[in-house]
């Protein structure tokens, strides 16, 4: 590294794909109270702050592969002593020596904070000088002084905030995409046909869903709802989707993939009453050989099953949401399915606008017609539902029919 970059006045260092820490200048070092023996090698999660590890693994690391930069990204590094100090984090990703490296420079945004303060220090002192009887007019008119120049710190403040509210929306729309983009197409083959509907009650989503083909009979279906919505949610959801997609992939075992999703949730927020999150999560494991469906339902709503005479089960709840208690067991319950039954999977967001029972009805008058008009006759209802008003929840659903 050269003596101009070495001595910066911000920050800057190279990673590797992996997210090692390849090169790392003086101001950087001096910021964080690290050696150079300390930080080269490192894992990037070495100086990220807990929120911040999880906001690069979901959302840097997609966004630098998708548009090869970032721009102005507000992030908080940590310390060697475990300060939090906020940055705005600059990164390009391109071709050296053969090899992809990642460049990024961190601002110090310190003094954003100390001039917001000021600017509402100033305010204040100049409206106590314009209300004192006895203040002389050469005090008034230092004060008005004051204020015009502050005021217009304020309105540049102002154009910077209103530009950063912009650059955030675009962020969160391409969020969006990324978390669309995670979303399985409909299957349709001689064994099971399967659609699915997925509408989030903000721009992001804390519904998701996967269904995958392990082998020529098997079929891994999975359904979760996060508590709220919004950022926060997206954000688990997504976290999540990378482990159940690998574990049903190969084929793991029901109870197994959904222990794992349970240990995330627990392993992200070390079961702090402030931060934790749970998640409300059906996964069905069905086997078209056997005519043979595993499931585990974790505090999520009744899967409906109904046979070719349209008579209907329901597939309740048998263990608690992931991610309330630790130490859980989870046994995988078995049942068996004829030939031309079919499977309803929803979330409480479509539930509660229309009611179990109309949509247990809404199934069975339709046992006949194919998935893709049973889909419309629900979304419609959706649209004019009674409760639709109140309802400010993700809406998701699942259609299997079993050849």
């Amino acid at each position: 590294m050269n003596e101009q970059l070495n001595e910066a006045p911000c920050g800057f260092f190279t990673l590797s794909e992996e997210d090692t820490i390849l090169s790392v200048n003086q101001t950087l070092l001096k910021i964080l109270g690290h050696g150079h023996e300390e930080m080269e090698g490192q894992h990037i999660n070495f100086i990220l702050s807990a929120s911040a590890i999880l906001f690069h693994q979901l959302y840097l690391v997609p966004l630098i592969k998708l548009e090869n930069h970032i721009e102005e990204i507000y992030i908080s590094l940590k310390s060697a002593d475990g300060e939090e100090i906020p940055v705005l984090l600059n990164a390009v990703r391109r071709e050296r020596d053969g090899r992809t490296i990642i460049e990024c420079v961190v601002i110090l945004m310190r003094k954003r904070n100390e001039l917001e303060n000021e600017l509402l220090l100033a305010k204040k002192e100049a409206m106590t000088a314009l209300h004192a009887k006895n203040m002389a007019y050469a005090d008034l008119e230092n004060a008005h002084e004051t204020v015009k120049m502050q005021k217009e710190k304020l309105i540049e403040l102002n154009g910077k905030n209103e530009k950063y509210k912009m650059e955030t929306e675009r962020e969160m729309e391409l969020a969006k995409k990324i978390q669309e983009a995670l979303l399985p197409v409909p299957i349709s083959n001689e064994h099971l046909e399967i659609q699915a509907y997925y509408k989030g009650a903000n721009q992001l989503s804390g519904d998701l869903y996967g269904f995958y083909q392990i082998d020529a009979h098997r079929f891994g279906l999975i359904l979760l709802d996060v508590m709220g919505h919004g950022l926060s949610s997206a954000l688990i959801t997504m976290s999540l989707h990378s482990i159940f997609q690998r574990l049903i992939l190969k084929g793991s075992e029901v109870g197994a993939v959904m222990k794992e999703l349970d240990d995330l949730l627990h392993s992200l927020f070390n079961n702090t009453s402030e931060t934790s999150y749970y998640c409300t999560a059906v996964y069905l494991l069905i086997d078209t050989d056997k005519k043979e469906i595993r499931y585990i339902n974790a505090g999520h709503p009744p899967v409906v099953l109904q046979d070719v005479n349209g008579t209907q089960y329901h597939l309740h709840s048998n263990r608690p949401p992931l991610g309330m208690f630790e130490g859980i067991s989870f046994t995988t319950t078995a049942i068996t399915y004829n030939k031309d039954s079919s499977l309803f999977l929803y979330t409480d967001g479509v539930e509660e606008p229309l009611g179990s029972d109309q949509l247990c009805s809404l199934i069975k008058n339709h046992s006949k017609a194919p998935l893709s008009t049973l889909k419309q006759e629900i979304m419609e209802s959706l649209r004019n539902g009674k409760n639709l008003d109140s309802c400010k929840d993700d809406q998701c659903f699942i259609l299997v029919k079993l050849n």
